[in-house]
């Protein structure tokens, strides 16, 4: 029995190094491109490049190839218009399952709870803790075992979000997928897919969205293109 026990716990502890390089990788992506992101291409495509063989190194793979070769100006533009512009795409977590009510200031709180008990130094740089970029790290450097657990908390977000890309034909949408190809079980074919997956989760208080708007899940529908997005960070 020793064998397959030992083999398994190679196996185990190899996808938690894989999903945390993933997580790492994709909070850099995610962020607001500039000339860090640009520096650090090389060292993301090795990275990558060592992932085994799936979504996860296809979806960032594609986002590095398009990053390479695509001007940073143009690239910060398309960034501006794909998470910024648009509710159907915005990054902060919480927004899809709170909106504007007054229990997202409780959410936002619990977020800046769990990275202060892993010990981790927050810097949110002018954003919401449920940015994102900043969860992806808290996952890859603080905590590789409740940030993993907390992306899939809101995982119904984060298909909403890769369905959104997917649709929109962004360059992004390779990262949220393979954001969420580190996650237990397939991820959701469609809207619908995603309002039952979320709809299996807790009730969640709906003070300050009107019961129809379709922001807040679990209620069927999105957020109709061209919806203001919450406000976080400036650029």
């Amino acid at each position: 029995m020793r064998g397959p026990v030992v083999r398994g716990r190679r196996a185990s502890t190899a996808r938690r190094t894989s999903a945390r390089v993933v997580h790492q990788a994709a909070s850099w992506c995610l962020a607001y491109p500039d000339d860090d992101l640009v520096d650090r291409l090389p060292l993301l495509v090795a990275a990558v490049d060592e992932l085994p063989a799936g979504a996860a190194r296809d979806g960032l793979r594609g986002f590095l190839d398009h990053a390479a070769t695509t001007p940073l100006a143009d690239l910060q533009r398309a960034y501006v218009d794909a998470f910024d512009l648009s509710g159907r795409q915005t990054l902060y977590l919480s927004y899809w399952t709170d909106g504007d009510t007054r229990r997202r200031g409780e959410v936002l709180a619990a977020f800046k709870a769990r990275y202060r008990a892993s010990g981790m130094l927050v810097d949110t740089r002018g954003e919401l803790p449920d940015h994102l970029p900043l969860v992806l790290e808290y996952a890859a450097v603080a905590d590789p075992v409740d940030g993993p657990s907390l992306l899939q908390e809101y995982r119904p977000s984060l298909e909403l979000v890769r369905l959104a890309l997917v649709e929109a034909g962004s360059p992004w949408a390779g990262v949220l997928t393979a954001v969420c190809a580190t996650l237990p079980g397939e991820s959701p074919r469609d809207r619908a897919a995603v309002h039952a997956m979320a709809a299996a989760g807790p009730p969640r208080e709906s003070v300050g969205l009107d019961a129809a708007d379709p922001r807040l899940l679990p209620l069927a529908g999105s957020v109709p293109a061209g919806a203001d997005g919450p406000t976080g960070g400036g650029r």
